[in-house]
């Protein structure tokens, strides 16, 4: 079920359930434009360490929604990162951040979702945090919690929508 039919059925439930977060602000980047799955996160400020270590290990179809702070002087994720987490079973990334090696990214049937991008790199200091309920464009973000994006927006609701 796409976000618009989603957002259809739920429109009268309790806020909680259905959390629908400001479709400007998302920039698609990856090679999958609809993705969807149970959510990890991690919270970091330019430095991706928690990242890598997450899409090295396996997804299986989980959506990383990482907090990158709005940051975009350093980018969170780029294409080996976006490979590993393809490769690894990770259904998308939703990234409060800045991306980079754009071409590389496209190329990776995965989804990508990021405030921007920026060519400068991160330094890896093993700084932040991980498995955190996230506060995202004012939208608490929950670990377990399920995730859909497609070109229409991202939602957010408590449990797999039936």
């Amino acid at each position: 079920m796409n976000t618009c039919d989603l957002c259809d059925l739920h429109k009268s439930a309790d806020p909680g359930t259905l959390r629908v977060f400001p479709g400007s602000r998302w920039r698609q980047y990856g090679g999958c434009a609809a993705f969807s799955g149970p959510i990890r996160t991690v919270h970091c400020l330019d430095d991706n360490s928690l990242v890598k270590a997450a899409v090295e290990g396996p997804g299986e179809g989980h959506v990383l929604v990482v907090d990158g702070g709005m940051s975009l002087r350093r980018s969170l994720l780029g294409g080996n990162l976006a490979a590993a987490a393809a490769r690894n079973g990770w259904a998308g990334l939703l990234i409060h951040g800045a991306v980079r090696d754009l071409a590389e990214l496209r190329a990776q049937p995965i989804g990508i979702l990021a405030l921007g991008h920026v060519p400068l790199a991160t330094e890896r200091a093993g700084q932040g945090r991980a498995g955190l309920t996230l506060l995202i464009d004012g939208t608490p973000v929950r670990p377990g919690e399920w995730l859909m994006a497609d070109e229409d927006g991202v939602l957010v609701m408590a449990e797999r929508p039936a």
